[in-house]
């Protein structure tokens, strides 16, 4: 009949047949703790070193985004200076006899024109009107005060040089010319003459 090792539903106490543990000994605790800190310290290490180069992967893409994104805008400048340069070049073969067409160079160049604003919309880079608005020294850069009576005091007269936003960012200032107000109506007093005195 075997024994059930549930003696009254209690169950029986597990003894280790090597008997109790021994208590350590401080040198075998100092050892236990040294190699403790030798492993904390070889994870620190390669810790460190997977953030190394961790650094320098992020500044390799980053160079890499920055040059790539370089490369792309100057293509397209490099497309607009290629027209122009068709265009002086169908200029200089047209026009050997000395005549210029202005019309057509003003069609030519309206036409880089139009290309170049197309480059420039596909970078978010969009021109802001500044005639006629009250003048904000955060979008524009005033060159010069003048008189209009057209456009009231405070506010830009005329637009010298185009501002431009990248996206919601200001890229560029609108350099303008600031209005006085209507100038001065002319308020000096008539002078009196004086009639010369009888003899």
């Amino acid at each position: 009949m075997s024994q059930d090792p549930n003696v009254n539903g209690k169950e029986a106490p597990n003894v280790d047949a090597a008997g109790p543990a021994a208590p350590a000994t401080p040198e075998d605790r100092i050892a236990a703790l040294q190699a403790e800190r030798d492993e904390m310290k070889d994870r620190m290490l390669r810790i460190a070193a997977e953030f190394e180069n961790w650094k320098k992967r992020a500044r390799k893409e980053q160079s890499d985004a920055v040059a790539q994104a370089r490369e792309s805008v100057l293509k397209d400048v490099l497309e607009v200076a290629d027209n122009l340069e068709r265009a002086i070049g169908a200029q200089s073969q047209a026009g050997g006899n000395g005549v210029v067409d202005g019309a057509a160079v003003v069609k030519g160049v309206n036409l880089v024109l139009r290309l170049f604003q197309q480059k420039l919309e596909r970078y978010e880079v969009r021109p802001f009107e500044a005639a006629g608005q009250p003048f904000d020294p955060r979008v524009h850069e005033a060159i010069s005060k003048v008189e209009s009576a057209n456009v009231p005091a405070g506010s830009v007269a005329t637009e010298l040089q185009k501002g431009y936003r990248v996206g919601e960012r200001l890229l560029r200032p609108a350099m303008v010319s600031v209005s006085t107000g209507p100038a001065p109506a002319n308020t000096a007093k008539p002078t009196k003459t004086t009639k010369p005195s009888e003899g």
